[in-house]
């Protein structure tokens, strides 16, 4: 018979870097998880992502067990990081922090693509290069589509 879901955590860690203090410990705490058991599956699956913001959506279940499913690194995280800038403008339309090309646009995309709403590259490009309009990252160049 499957288990009865009581309940979702979604949390952002750093890959290989899960410990028990705040944010897990308090958001697994509250739902009765055993949070050491937590954290050593967590870094043994992500040992090639340290150092990463990893998303995380953990499955709670009625017998105190749980499940966890990683995400891909958030855009903002990937915009920032090939950007090589620390954060973005806090007023995008006037002030711009950086520069991005569409090769890295498209780069951002494939690993993306898995968590994005949508079917194509292209379609998965327009996402990530508005996700770096809106962060105050430019994008140079001619898109790939318009040529």
């Amino acid at each position: 018979m499957a288990k009865e879901i009581i309940g979702f955590v979604k949390l952002q860690v750093k890959g290989a870097a899960a410990n028990p203090a705040p944010p897990i410990g308090p958001a697994l705490g509250s739902k009765g998880l055993n949070i050491m058991e937590f954290c050593k599956q967590f870094n043994a699956r992500t040992q090639d992502k340290a150092g990463q913001v990893v998303p995380v959506v953990i499955t709670v279940f009625s017998d105190k067990t749980f499940e966890f499913v990683l995400k891909t690194p958030p855009a903002a995280v990937l915009i920032l990081e090939a950007a090589k800038v620390k954060s973005g403008s806090a007023t995008p339309n006037r002030i711009k922090v950086g520069n991005l090309t569409w090769e890295q646009v498209q780069k951002i995309a494939e690993v993306k693509m898995p968590d994005l709403n949508c079917f194509t590259i292209e379609s998965a490009m327009k996402m990530v290069a508005g996700s770096a309009r809106s962060m105050g990252v430019t994008v140079s160049g001619k898109a790939p589509w318009e040529n």
